[in-house]
């Protein structure tokens, strides 16, 4: 149940709206088109993105603005640059400020009760947006939006299931396995830990599929590149990379090219997000499924704020459109991504 906050006059949210605008960019924070302080003091969203780490965040960020803007709502965007204590203090300053609605990307799963009760002290809604939590109580956040990792990595484990049919058959007699390298996304994500749990349990009934190694690349396109080069270093006979995010893909494949082996042919990738950078490597052949998370949620967020505002209901769960781009595909159909 959302409770009544107290009123304060227009004076005083202007000055609190100023000063933490003033606050969140002295940290380090980035300011939106759609935080300018606009004369009619409307509905006000504090938003906290974990970071700008890669094109699709960047897209997943610009989509919640031009939303916010587009409706005539004051968005308070704060950059927690990948730290859960700057989210921690971003959320803490939202309250301060009495924002109508609190919507955050979570980094981890946990270490969130105690600020969300603080939020909910406040009568401040609070949404959830693309990772998941666990609370002691979920009633401390009234819904989530995003993505389902589950499912995108149980079509990851689909794939490559059925694309092995030939070696698979031959495993009952040579005993010889189909090699798995995983690129793992930040530990402690509900993204990561779904895509993992999706992609092994398709994967379980099959021992010929070995997972001969995981390693956690934070996402990063840097990393993905640090851990090639260490699997490469490790393992002559790989079979498929899967990887968590487009950003670790496309630093593998920059790994494995330096030393001859050609991606999508010697090795089988699959991969997740579906950035252009992604689709333009299946079709040139160097990956050869995209699995799609789509980041362009702000219009549907923008919507569920605005009816948590208003003391409306929301659904619990909500899960956002997604495709699958095969090698088979006609690959001229695909519309040109946006990040």
């Amino acid at each position: 149940m959302i409770h009544m906050k107290w009123s304060i006059s227009k004076q005083f949210r202007t000055i609190m709206f100023l000063l933490l605008t003033c606050c969140l960019v002295g940290c380090g924070a980035q300011k939106g088109k759609s935080s300018q302080f606009e004369e009619d003091h409307g509905l006000i969203v504090g938003f906290s993105q974990i970071g700008a780490e890669s094109a699709w965040r960047t897209c997943n960020t610009r989509s919640v603005q031009d939303a916010a803007a587009a409706q005539g709502v004051q968005l308070v965007y704060d950059n927690a640059e990948q730290k859960q204590e700057n989210q921690i203090k971003a959320i803490r300053s939202f309250i301060a400020y009495q924002v109508d609605v609190i919507v955050f990307v979570p980094i981890v799963t946990d270490g969130w009760d105690n600020v969300l009760q603080e939020a909910r002290d406040a009568g401040i809604p609070v949404l959830v947006t693309d990772r998941k939590i666990e609370v002691a109580d979920p009633s401390l956040y009234a819904g989530f939006i995003g993505t389902d990792s589950l499912k995108e990595g149980r079509n990851a484990g689909q794939f490559v299931l059925d694309t092995f049919t030939e070696k698979r058959k031959r495993f009952e007699q040579t005993k010889e396995p189909i090699t798995i390298v995983e690129l793992f996304g930040t530990e402690g994500s509900s993204v990561a830990n779904g895509r993992a749990e999706g992609f092994r349990e398709v994967l379980a009934s099959h021992p010929e599929f070995q997972i001969i190694y995981s390693k956690s690349g934070d996402f990063l396109r840097s990393k993905g590149y640090e851990l090639a080069v260490e699997f490469l270093d490790m393992y002559e006979d790989i079979d498929v990379i899967f990887s968590h995010n487009d950003g670790m893909t496309l630093g593998a494949i920059e790994a494995m090219e330096e030393r001859g082996i050609r991606p999508g042919k010697d090795i089988v990738i699959v991969t997740i997000d579906a950035q252009q950078a992604a689709i333009d490597a299946l079709r040139e052949g160097k990956v050869n499924c995209v699995i799609e998370c789509n980041p362009k949620t702000g219009p549907e967020i923008i919507r569920l704020a605005e009816r948590l505002a208003a003391g409306q209901y929301i659904p619990r769960l909500q899960y956002v459109h997604e495709e699958v781009f095969y090698e088979t595909d006609d690959l001229s159909l695909i519309e040109p991504r946006g990040y």
